[in-house]
């Protein structure tokens, strides 16, 4: 592995938050490779934090990525590392990812180097490195799946999808978490397949056979929130796969060639989901071997409390006048993380919280405290 650490990085540092946004670069194969790196305030190099990788489409570029499918808020609350690779150049002249679309360079292997790079330079958790895309991205993000998968924990594909009969050379290591999502009035990577793209639905039923998922999904309707978006969603979960993986597709009925959610509209953009935040709340629940399993069955460490309980709105937590809580996770009753809060407030807002029950479990220092919630 031919990888050379560049010495030198062009810093940009936030003044009120100190995040830091790192233009950076490696040498791989003899070819300078370059990313931005964004490091959020929350890090600490005591504590490994997890590594998303964020691949860039077709013809955009590391920092458009960095815009346009924008994981910074969370990496801020979440605490994990934000990596957003560049492509190199095809016979067109056009930034891409070799994700089985022709040419030498190896992204697979820059991939690879590109961890060891970052994890030899900051505290990363190797057991909780994730990938995701849009559009060419996510075809990179499924190649990783097949051909690095020792080192991927869980990946997401916006707009993307695999190649015909890349099934074939397919070889995950490991029960792969997947979420595509994708919609069906997009007409660059059509949801239906093209010539020499899968459907998304052969996509879909590859993973959850890998995985042994449940072959019928759950169903759910997504509440359209923004009715002139000219799009709704549905969001199907294959669920019980081995070592706890599930595989979850959001189908943006009407959607075009875009990023739910995004602050920058080209074409019909969903407004009802933020890609990004599901993403984010997709790979929490995993790492390498699997399902993170929380223990709901401890008892009360310290005295927080949640009222009203049912609630609809929102909801008040008490004691952290006390108890200054680190993080607050809200879990279906089918074991679905659906909200993280990075040192919640003491009201929060559960009206995107679909009906039904719901453990929220509290983290402060090594003690936990699991209430059981009713979102009326």
């Amino acid at each position: 592995m031919k990888t050379l650490l560049l010495s030198t990085f062009l810093l940009t540092i936030s003044a009120s938050f100190a995040q830091q946004t790192i233009n950076g670069s490696i040498m791989h194969d003899g070819i300078q490779r370059d990313y931005v790196l964004y490091v959020p305030a929350s890090y600490s190099s005591g504590t490994p934090a997890p590594l998303v990788l964020n691949f860039h489409g077709y013809t955009s570029n590391a920092s458009q990525q960095m815009f346009y499918g924008n994981f910074r808020p969370i990496a801020d609350t979440a605490g994990f590392l934000l990596v957003h690779p560049m492509g190199t150049l095809d016979a067109s002249n056009e930034p891409y990812w070799n994700s089985g679309w022709g040419g030498t360079v190896d992204d697979v292997g820059f991939t690879e180097a590109l961890i060891d790079s970052l994890a030899a330079n900051y505290s990363v958790n190797l057991d909780r490195v994730y990938s995701t895309g849009m559009s060419n991205g996510g075809f990179m993000s499924y190649t990783l799946a097949c051909e690095l998968s020792h080192r991927i924990a869980a990946i997401a594909s916006v707009t993307g999808s695999m190649n015909i009969n890349q099934n074939l050379s397919c070889n995950p290591q490991h029960p792969m978490p997947v979420m595509e999502i994708h919609g069906t009035g997009d007409q660059i990577v059509p949801y239906l397949g093209s010539t020499g793209v899968e459907s998304i639905a052969n996509v879909l039923d590859y993973w959850v056979n890998v995985n042994v998922c449940d072959v019928t999904p759950v169903e759910t309707a997504v509440p359209d929130i923004n009715i002139i978006d000219g799009c709704t969603a549905t969001h199907f979960i294959y669920s019980n796969g081995n070592n706890g993986v599930d595989v979850e597709h959001y189908r943006i009925n009407g959607g075009g060639h875009t990023w739910p959610g995004t602050p920058i509209t080209f074409g019909v953009t969903n407004r009802d989901i933020d890609a990004s935040e599901k993403i984010w709340i997709f790979f929490s629940q995993y790492d390498i071997n699997g399902r993170i399993v929380a223990d709901l069955s401890e008892e009360p460490a310290f005295n927080i409390q949640l009222y009203p309980n049912p609630a609809q709105n929102t909801v008040t937590i008490s004691g952290l006048d006390e108890f200054p809580v680190d993080q607050m996770v809200i879990t279906s009753i089918d074991g679905h993380v659906a909200k993280i809060i990075m040192h919640p407030t003491e009201e929060i807002n559960i009206e995107d919280l679909e009906s039904g029950v719901y453990f929220v479990g509290f983290k402060f220092g090594v003690h936990e405290r699991i209430i059981r919630l009713v979102k009326k």
